[in-house]
C-alpha cells in the first residue's frame, strides 16, 4: 500500500493520492459511494491500475480506525 498511496505537500492539499497522480484516496472512496464501479473507474481514469482499488480499501481501513467520536 505504501507504494501505492502518497502524500505530498502541495499536491492536493497534502491529501492521499494513488502513485503521486492528483486523484485521492477521497475522489475513489466517492466514486465507489456514488455507484460508480472499479470498472467504469477505471475507463473514466486509464491512469490508474486495477491493484491501487486494494490500496485505497487499506488505507481507509487504517484511517478509519484512528477515528474517535
Amino acid at each position: 500500500m505504501e507504494e501505492r498511496i502518497t502524500i505530498e505537500l502541495g499536491k492536493r492539499s497534502g491529501q492521499p493520492c494513488i502513485r503521486g497522480l492528483r486523484i485521492t484516496v477521497w475522489d475513489v472512496l466517492g466514486w465507489l459511494a456514488a455507484g460508480t464501479d472499479e470498472n467504469q473507474i477505471l475507463v473514466d481514469y486509464p491512469e490508474l491500475e486495477s491493484a491501487d482499488f486494494q490500496a485505497v480499501y487499506e488505507y481507509a481501513a487504517r484511517v478509519g480506525r484512528r477515528v474517535t467520536l
